[in-house]
């Protein structure tokens, strides 16, 4: 099986967190900047949706009241901030269920055929529909795009290499608001292991190769 190989019918796409609440509303009086590499998850969007591409949306559902968010020791929270006095706390979630800020962000133009994968957990595969959609439609290959790129995107690939999907990640179409060393650590020395990792103009250059 050659690593070139790409078929359209047997591939989605899967967007990871890029949700209202992860994207800093603009200044008033000021126009929406977003990061490139949400520029470039919009440039993939809409490469997958002309090519016919059933696309999914993988997005936190937290509870107001963080009811469904556990409590684990851990040396530091998300931002690697050692814990106060050593003392563990539920910190504020930044997507809740049934708010704006867990709404997919509208400039990757989302409808009502696409997927929207509710999730709790870092993966998108963990106690979600995920693996039974992409199944059920003879789907084996996910390209996937979003953030952080060392936290659910990362816990997203170990659950599909252990699922036997084959994964395409768009390097540039995923990011940290952590800690960059982590990402591109990932994407060069852990990812290749797991899956094909290119760039988002490659990908792009893939989707349209298998339209001809």
């Amino acid at each position: 099986m050659n690593v070139n190989r790409f078929e359209l019918k047997k591939t989605a796409m899967l967007f990871f967190d890029t949700l209202n609440g992860y994207v800093p509303s603009p200044e008033p009086g000021k126009p929406r900047v977003l990061k490139p590499w949400i520029e470039n998850a919009v440039r993939l969007g809409k490469a997958a949706r002309a090519a016919g591409l059933p696309v999914f949306f993988a997005k936190g559902n937290h509870r107001p009241d963080n009811a469904t968010t556990a409590l684990l020791l851990t040396d530091t929270n998300n931002s690697l901030t050692p814990w106060p006095n050593g003392e563990v706390t539920k910190t504020k979630m930044h997507v809740i269920a049934g708010d704006r800020s867990s709404d997919v962000l509208a400039d990757l133009e989302p409808n009502p055929d696409d997927y929207y994968v509710v999730k709790y957990r870092w993966s998108a595969f963990f106690q979600t529909y995920l693996d039974l959609a992409l199944r059920t439609r003879g789907i084996d290959t996910v390209i996937i795009s979003g953030g952080s790129t060392d936290v659910g995107v990362a816990s997203t690939l170990y659950s599909a290499r252990d699922l036997d999907y084959n994964m395409i990640v768009a390097s540039d179409a995923c990011g940290t608001s952590h800690d960059q060393r982590a990402h591109d650590m990932l994407m060069e020395l852990v990812f290749p292991r797991m899956s094909r990792v290119r760039t988002t103009a490659q990908v792009i250059e893939m989707i349209q190769k298998a339209i001809q």
